[in-house]
């Protein structure tokens, strides 16, 4: 017989975290599904944790409660409700006190159940890698490729990168008068503006000092640009560091990434991370109000949303896309379970498709993954316009989403109803890898799935599969 686990007392802990995530107490004894007056005595020390009180936090703020709950067996219980709640699993998932039981009378059962979900998990991901060597012939990795997965497998977040830049742009008005001023006064650089027909967005003269930049770029664009700058030289260290652990396996890629983390760094400079999370989360992540805030374009604060993920300072998981107008992915970030098909397109069911081609329109969606994971999107078609008639301006979309469990903070999903069975839309990964039959928009089997041809029938597709 085990011994009972310690009584846990984290009023201190979970006062701190509520503080953090700036909840009410009620607010907060909502989302974890306790009254006031009893998280009122957790925070007093009052009363312990219990272990499905501990399994509500865990369950209501999945990424913030990392840390704060230090047993072992709660730990145990989170990584076990998180598997059992797997929406592959057709059934209901237990409720807290029997899996409360099930570590106290089997804990090498759960501990096996937990790491077998783990395990498929990465099952998952193998297949999804499989996918995309099967769209590229299954040869070697372009520099490209390498870079967005070394961002992907960093989890969107680079501490030393974001803590030092915040740094930076908290001492900085919002615009890019207060970055062309610092890039001045500090480093002697001039700006320049572009003059003729063809011009690059950004073009730095070391030995002349002169940072020239496209003028025909919106202000938001141009303060990034110069963001993009102060951060090559300011950060240099920091990036240096970074490159260096990173062992790509090519100079190109190495260049890239310089190129990318610079990039990351300017986007952490105009949104420094806990004014722009704290922002984020009084707003519920309204983009139009975050962008006018920090003054920033609608694609940089989507961006910036997907990678906040501090340890013991999380914001809430977001993935994030852009796709061009052949339906290509042309940015990718998610820190949610969701991930996209690294080369090729898209799901055509995903509203970002419809969206690329209505520009400024605002369109939100409520998916439903193959496997039962339900996400609210919103996506945008934007343009960049060129400054020029013999120039075609830049058309693309992005999107944004979160898991539905995550809703509440997302003003988006307010009118919709996200307990319908049938609201959400069936969308998936890539036709490859998804198992739908019947799709309206499936262009291809899925992989590994036998087809059957019957002659006398046709349906959208001239195929069933087992």
């Amino acid at each position: 017989m085990r011994r009972p686990s310690r009584s846990l007392y984290a009023g201190a802990r979970v006062r701190a975290l509520r503080r953090r995530l700036q909840l009410s107490q009620s607010d907060m004894a909502a989302r974890v599904g306790i009254s006031v007056s009893y998280l009122s005595q957790i925070e007093t020390d009052g009363r312990p944790l219990t272990s499905a009180v501990a399994l509500g936090f865990a369950a209501a703020f999945p990424a913030d409660w990392i840390g704060v709950d230090e047993d072992e067996d709660a730990r145990l219980l989170a990584g076990l409700a998180e598997a059992a709640a797997e929406p592959v699993l057709p059934e209901p998932p237990p409720a807290p006190d029997v899996l409360a039981r099930a570590i106290e009378q089997q804990p090498g059962l759960a501990r096996r159940f937990v790491a077998l979900h783990a395990a498929w998990r990465r099952a998952e991901d193998q297949l999804q890698r499989l996918d995309d060597a099967y769209d590229t012939g299954g040869g070697a990795r372009l520099p490209w490729d390498e870079v967005r997965d070394w961002f992907h497998d960093a989890g969107n977040y680079v501490d030393v990168i974001d803590t030092a830049a915040e740094a930076i742009g908290i001492s900085l008005e919002p615009g890019d008068a207060a970055l062309a001023e610092r890039l001045h006064a500090r480093h002697g650089i001039a700006l320049r503006a572009a003059t003729g027909e063809r011009v690059a967005l950004r073009a730095f003269d070391g030995a002349a000092r002169t940072l020239t930049i496209d003028p025909a770029q919106p202000a938001e664009s141009r303060a990034f640009q110069l963001a993009h700058q102060l951060a090559r030289i300011e950060l240099a260290g920091e990036i240096g560091a970074v490159l260096a652990r990173a062992g790509l396996p090519s100079p190109e890629a190495a260049r890239l990434l310089t190129v990318g983390l610079a990039n990351y760094a300017a986007g952490a400079i105009l949104m420094p991370y806990e004014a722009f999370r704290a922002e984020a989360r009084r707003v519920r992540h309204d983009v139009d109000r975050l962008r006018r805030r920090f003054a920033v374009s609608f694609e940089q604060a989507c961006h910036r949303l997907s990678t906040l993920q501090r340890p013991g300072a999380r914001g809430t998981a977001f993935f994030f896309c852009r796709v061009d107008m052949a339906g290509n992915i042309t940015k990718r970030h998610s820190a949610t379970r969701l991930q996209f098909a690294r080369f090729g397109g898209a799901c055509p069911l995903w509203i970002m498709h419809e969206a690329v081609a209505i520009p400024d329109r605002l369109m939100i969606q409520l998916g439903q993954m193959p496997e039962g994971t339900r996400y609210v999107s919103i996506a945008k078609g934007l343009v960049k316009e060129s400054g020029s008639f013999a120039r075609a301006p830049r058309r693309y979309a992005v999107a944004l989403g979160c898991e539905v469990g995550e809703a509440a903070d997302f003003v988006y999903a307010d009118h919709l109803d996200l307990k319908r069975a049938d609201a959400a839309t069936p969308i998936g990964v890539s036709c490859r890898i998804c198992p739908r039959e019947g799709c309206e928009q499936r262009a291809f089997p899925p992989s590994g799935r036998a087809i059957r041809v019957d002659p006398e029938r046709r349906d959208v597709v001239p195929y069933r599969f087992d």
